[in-house]
């Protein structure tokens, strides 16, 4: 009788470990699924929709986020980052956690007034931006040391060299040759 009752609590003890595993399976499942649902809701555009025309006209075509933000995975000297354009930001703003990874060297201090107030930032030189098939060489920046983002600002150094056109959720960017 005392085996009975042990076999019992054993196989109690087995079944009650496998439905906790399962649901510790069925969670992470659902954290990975939202994680990355999260992930494309704050940035539609991590695999671009970008063309080069037959007469070398460069087009990325960007969709808005959730948040009405255009937000991109792009560039930087060839190191992949996330992009928030800014038509409102005069430069490339690099917050600098990232600016360290991407090995960017600080110059000259430079002062902006922004939303806040006046920021202090540090000027560098970016060898390459890219997003999707449109690049440019030699593109000013600045070192911010107090944005602290995932995101880099893609300022008008930039965008000035493009043309954009809005329509609903959609950016279309082109770069002429």
């Amino acid at each position: 009788m005392a085996e009975e009752s042990e076999s019992k609590d054993s196989t109690h003890s087995l079944g009650v470990g496998m439905v906790v595993a399962m649901w510790l399976v069925v969670l992470g499942l659902l954290t990975a699924y939202f994680s990355h649902w999260d992930a494309r809701q704050t940035n539609p555009n991590q695999t671009l929709h970008s063309q080069i025309s037959a007469d070398g006209v460069r087009e990325v075509v960007l969709k808005r986020n959730r948040y009405g933000h255009y937000v991109a995975t792009g560039a930087i000297n060839n190191v992949p980052v996330v992009f928030m354009l800014d038509t409102g930001a005069t430069d490339i703003s690099v917050p600098q956690s990232i600016a360290e990874t991407l090995g960017l060297k600080p110059g000259p201090v430079v002062y902006y007034q922004t939303a806040n107030g006046e920021a202090k930032a540090y000027i560098t030189q970016l060898d390459k931006v890219s997003l999707g098939d449109i690049a440019l060489q030699g593109v000013r920046a600045h070192i911010n040391p107090n944005f602290h983002s995932d995101e880099i600002l893609l300022g008008m150094t930039f965008l000035k060299h493009l043309e954009f056109t809005q329509q609903g959720d959609t950016l279309t960017l082109r770069q002429y040759h």
